[in-house]
């Protein structure tokens, strides 16, 4: 068996192209567009990147898009002045503050003082309560699970009803997230980590197998079940001295080229999970619009 490789790419369009037609829709029923404010606090240049991109994909989908560069000396009450600011502004639906902050800001209190109806990263308390709750209906889901999750469903014709999904990291952002939305999709879920015993003998029982740990090419393709589902959220650089003195690549938390000899389906790195990110915030903001509008929410399934 040779595993089908899962196109991030091509699933991230699917939903841009789906958050761009209801961005044109909801300007008829509204009046305005979405509106989308990315906040930049210092001069990191992957966090640059990453603002850029995501600015530049909002104005693609239509959206009103606002970009807020501040310097590294930026004060946290004046970070919070802004976040006020735009909670306040009609015109903007989704608020992002691109992390990390500045190691003398509060993150978890400038991330607080958002809306919550505004949390597009869905990192609010009220947010990760309403997931966790079952409420994801009326949540804002962060956008790395929201992404996985569509990946894990259109490989497995999203039926998990039955299935032992093994979900590898416990982080606040991706590990307990995505465990808490593959449970209301009826699978058996289990939540492991670097002091889990037997480790490679839990991930041979997954029918669905999520790697979010940090580590390069720790799953081995032997920690594999025979046709399961393969979800590498891992985005990790190593030195690539092939390419040339200092150079580097990524690779993600699974050994791709083993675990391809057992698994049905798996996502690359790069060109899985990633791009699904950025689609999902493009999705988010689209459905906080509606939300804050009274609107019905958009569905994202494909």
């Amino acid at each position: 068996m040779t595993a089908a490789i899962i196109d991030g790419k091509a699933v991230a369009r699917e939903v841009i192209a789906r958050a761009t037609t209801l961005s044109g829709a909801f300007v008829k029923s509204a009046g305005r567009p979405p509106g989308l404010a990315v906040v930049l606090v210092g001069e990191d240049p992957a966090s640059q990147v990453y603002v850029r991109n995501k600015s530049r994909e909002a104005e693609a989908c239509g959206f009103r898009s606002e970009q807020h560069s501040l310097p590294a000396d930026t004060s946290q009450a004046d970070l919070l002045a802004l976040v006020a600011r735009l909670n306040g502004d009609p015109g903007i639906d989704g608020i992002l503050v691109q992390l990390p902050l500045p190691g003398d800001i509060d993150s978890g209190a400038v991330l607080t003082a958002i809306d919550p109806a505004k949390d597009v990263d869905g990192f609010h308390p009220v947010n990760v309560g309403l997931i966790a709750s079952g409420e994801t209906a009326r949540a804002l889901v962060p956008c790395t699970p929201a992404g996985v999750m569509i990946l894990i469903e259109g490989a497995t014709g999203r039926s998990l009803a039955g299935r032992h999904a093994v979900v590898l990291g416990r982080s606040n952002i991706v590990g307990k997230p995505v465990a808490q939305l593959l449970l209301q999709r009826d699978a058996t879920v289990t939540i492991a980590h670097s002091r889990t015993h037997d480790l490679p003998e839990l991930c041979r029982q997954a029918d669905v197998l999520v790697a979010a740990v940090g580590r390069p090419r720790m799953v081995r393709g032997d920690w594999v079940k025979e046709g399961a589902v393969v979800i590498d959220v891992g985005v990790n650089r190593i030195p690539a001295p092939e390419r040339g003195e200092g150079k580097t690549r990524l690779v993600g938390d699974v050994a791709t080229d083993e675990a391809m000899e057992l698994a049905s389906a798996i996502t690359p790195v790069p060109g899985g999970v990633g791009p699904m990110t950025i689609a999902m915030l493009m999705a988010n903001t689209v459905t906080a619009a509606h939300l804050r509008s009274g609107l019905r929410r958009p569905d994202f399934t494909l």
